[in-house]
């Protein structure tokens, strides 16, 4: 069932400064046609409604999720916000952390994943290079992961990302041989039912305050169908 508005209880944190939110799996950050129900869209209207704001609402994205990953996703309030928390991530001085299942017995338990990716616009999905040079485009992806439980024949990873390319977790670890539990672009032969997304999770994200410089660590609830494989 389409999310018709935010909840409560998906609200992490908000001050005048900062919007932050749990997004749900299923639910594109922004980037959809007009009138299409976006996480983008929802969180506006949080503000209107909350605050009364006559006319349109600001709110700059400077973190997204793909689509069917759920997790911390912030948002500035004004454009000086937005600015500096942008230039965080530029300078990737933001500390980025997930959760994921992934099929099979991950090994090494504590790994470093450093590869060249390119894009695939006409399958909308990534792959993997040997090379960068001008004919692919290609960009280095890295991550860092270290197993944090065996769950049965899968297991269960806390991922550090040190860049932020498309869809650069599921196809790392998908490339290894660990595609992410329900993830059937990349691999997963799990069928997960459907509007549940993928068992990737933004977990926490750590960024300075844009006004006071101080560190600040956003934390997420997994989504409730993890359970089934958690316990």
């Amino acid at each position: 069932m389409p999310v018709k508005e935010l909840q409560k209880d998906n609200i992490i944190y908000e001050d005048n400064h900062l919007l932050v939110v749990n997004k749900q799996p299923g639910c594109a950050t922004m980037g959809l046609p007009e009138g299409e129900t976006t996480l983008l869209t929802l969180a506006k209207d949080y503000i209107k409604h909350k605050y009364h704001k006559k006319g349109n609402v600001y709110l700059g994205v400077v973190s997204r999720l793909d689509v069917p990953v759920s997790g911390v996703v912030v948002f500035a309030r004004t454009s000086k916000a937005a600015d500096r928390l942008n230039e965080q991530f530029r300078q990737h001085s933001t500390q980025k952390i997930y959760w994921a299942i992934v099929e099979g017995l991950i090994y090494p338990l504590d790994d470093d994943c450093i590869d060249f990716i390119c894009e695939d616009p006409r399958h909308r999905k990534m792959w993997i290079t040997k090379q960068a040079d001008s004919s692919n485009n290609a960009k280095e992806a890295k991550l860092h992961y270290r197993r944090l439980e065996r769950l049965g024949t899968n297991s269960l990873i806390e991922v550090q990302l040190e860049t932020g390319r498309k869809h650069q977790i599921r196809l790392q670890l998908s490339h290894r041989g660990y595609p992410i539990i329900g993830d059937r672009k990349y691999g997963s032969k799990v069928i997960l039912p459907e509007g549940t997304g993928i068992a990737l999770h933004g977990k926490s994200l750590t960024i300075l305050h844009p006004t006071t410089g101080q560190e600040i660590t956003f934390e997420a609830k997994i989504p409730a169908f993890w359970s089934s494989f958690l316990s």
